[in-house]
């Protein structure tokens, strides 16, 4: 069997030495050294560090808009890093891993990060409150109990899983199914694959156009996540010098195509994000400050969009092929840990390459101290998920508006402070703890999402949807001391379409560990089915 093996290694690189591309061909191996591994994989974790330090001062500072104001950044500003959620909570899943083996349930990954001292937002802080409510993966990121199952959350987190998957888009897509519905579903899950992708494949693919094409085989062809890289491939073609042009048009197309803060212009969808971060490397051609600058500049999340484009920079150029003054400002820190884990820069190099060893030997190749011959992988695409079919948010309801809600019982107001205006202290929410306080809300549409805070005194209330007893649910949230406001307390879609009824009936319990029994009120969020307004949607140079 040895010897078997070691004929089918040299006839492999006998066929690549002269120039046959085996890349069709199952059992294709490709060799990189052991420094050329560590570089890339310190490259790309630089990347990560340089990129969100970069964007940090204007994420969500422009929305449905470019950014037109000066980005004023230093390599020096890295040290921020340390402070970042797109950093610590995939160091959280190292630390996973460390503790439990490369092979570690979703579980496990899940209680670890809901237990970590950070806090969390959007799809992994319901992926958190959802593992003290019981509910694990792959349910805790699916569209029943996470209404942020598109959101970006998984796509800034799946940075690690693509470093330590050398040219195996197959083995990086298996862990990224994993981890990833934990937090997300569809496109979110779709993101974190995309992402991982193109980090596999970036070992070796310097061309960025075949990288992104590439990695695009990862994930399902007909997903709105692969639509949209598409659509920006081909503006990239059309407009090739003009970035602002590109972006105008896929804004028209795209920009209001997403659940999470419906309605609103802030837009966390992990599609819309991750174009931007493709857009990015596009019209960045491989300039590190250009990446970082365009990517930014395409606004909403303009701190993970950069980080995730400047790593696929690093794996391609290595930490060594870097400006001078980036790499001095990320050795600086080697040593300096991420708030909440017991990593550096350093040691997430030194564990990545680790665990890239492990999986190269683990799928087929061989590992010794110069090099690892790697056993290439084929991309084939994840299966088809679709997190919300043709659901858009069709209007809200705050608690209080006069024609909406009504309210029985001993209901007080809620006030907090506005941090958007001088924090002013507003009206937030309406909250009761007494047992059979009603709030009924009449709707029209296909789905409803019911929203109130999270925090440490609340308690229990019951659903009902047309008169029947849907969910129980508690909103008791103790994790990290964040208070979580107009949360989704709970929400059902794919109703028939017309008229329901939800009622909402305070039960006056909590669990031992809450302060108080209140259950918060802020608002609904009505949903409807119809045709998405993109779908038959062409740009300007297409009519």
């Amino acid at each position: 069997m040895k010897t078997n093996f070691w004929k089918l290694i040299a006839f492999a690189l006998i066929l690549t030495s002269c120039g046959v591309n085996t890349d069709t061909q199952t059992g294709e191996f490709r060799t990189i050294s052991a420094e050329t591994l560590k570089d890339k994989i310190a490259g790309g974790w630089a990347g990560k560090m340089l990129g969100v330090t970069y964007g940090a001062p204007v994420e969500f500072k422009a929305l449905c808009k470019t950014f037109e104001e000066p980005i004023n950044w230093v390599p020096s500003d890295v040290i921020g890093s340390k402070v970042q959620d797109d950093l610590y909570v995939q160091l959280t899943f190292l630390m996973t891993m460390d503790q439990c083996g490369i092979d570690a349930p979703a579980k496990k990954f899940q209680e670890l990060f809901a237990k970590a001292g950070y806090e969390l937002w959007h799809a992994n802080v319901q992926a958190r409150k959802n593992y003290f409510d019981s509910i694990f993966p792959p349910q805790s990121g699916s569209p029943e109990y996470n209404i942020h199952a598109d959101d970006i959350d998984f796509q800034i987190e799946a940075d690690y899983i693509g470093f330590m998957c050398p040219g195996m888009p197959l083995t990086a897509r298996k862990l990224a199914d994993k981890v990833g519905h934990i937090m997300n579903y569809g496109d979110g899950v779709y993101g974190g694959i995309f992402i991982g992708a193109l980090y596999s494949q970036a070992y070796f693919e310097n061309d960025i156009s075949k990288l992104i094409e590439k990695a695009l085989l990862s994930i399902p062809a007909e997903s709105d996540y692969a639509k949209i890289v598409n659509d920006v491939i081909l503006l990239h073609r059309h407009y090739p010098s003009d970035w602002r042009a590109a972006w105008k048009e896929l804004e028209a197309k795209w920009g209001s195509v997403h659940i999470c803060e419906a309605g609103a212009p802030f837009n966390i969808d992990a599609k819309l994000n991750g174009a931007y971060v493709v857009m990015g490397l596009l019209y960045g051609a491989g300039d590190p400050l250009k990446t970082m600058e365009i990517t930014a500049r395409c606004g909403q999340d303009a701190d993970c969009n950069p980080s995730n484009a400047m790593a696929v920079l690093g794996v391609i150029k290595g930490l060594s092929g870097l400006p001078e003054k980036y790499r001095e400002a990320v050795q600086k820190m080697g040593d300096t840990l991420f708030i909440f884990t017991k990593y550096s820069f350093n040691k997430a190099v030194e564990q990545t390459v680790k665990y890239a060893k492990e999986l190269t030997v683990k799928n087929g190749g061989l590992v010794n101290d110069r090099e690892l011959k790697i056993k290439i992988q084929n991309p084939k695409p994840y299966i088809a998920e679709v997190s919300f079919p043709k659901l858009v948010a069709d209007h809200r309801v705050t608690v209080f508006e006069k024609q909406g809600w009504q309210f029985h019982g001993d209901w007080a107001v809620f006030n907090t402070n506005d941090e958007d205006n001088n924090n002013k202290l507003f009206d937030q929410a309406k909250y009761s703890s007494h047992a059979g306080d009603e709030a009924i809300l009449n709707f029209d549409g296909t789905g409803i999402s019911v929203c109130g805070n999270w925090m440490k005194n609340c308690g229990k209330a019951e659903i009902y949807i047309d008169g029947k007893l849907k969910r129980t649910i508690d909103n008791y949230f103790g994790c990290a001391n964040q208070i979580q406001t107009d949360m989704d307390s709970y929400h059902i879609l794919n109703l028939n379409p017309g008229k329901h009824v939800v009622r909402v009936v305070v039960k006056g319990e909590k669990r031992p560990e809450a302060s108080a029994a209140n259950f918060y009120l802020s608002k609904a969020i009505i949903f409807k089915t119809v045709d998405k307004k993109n779908e038959n949607y062409k740009f300007s140079f297409q009519n």
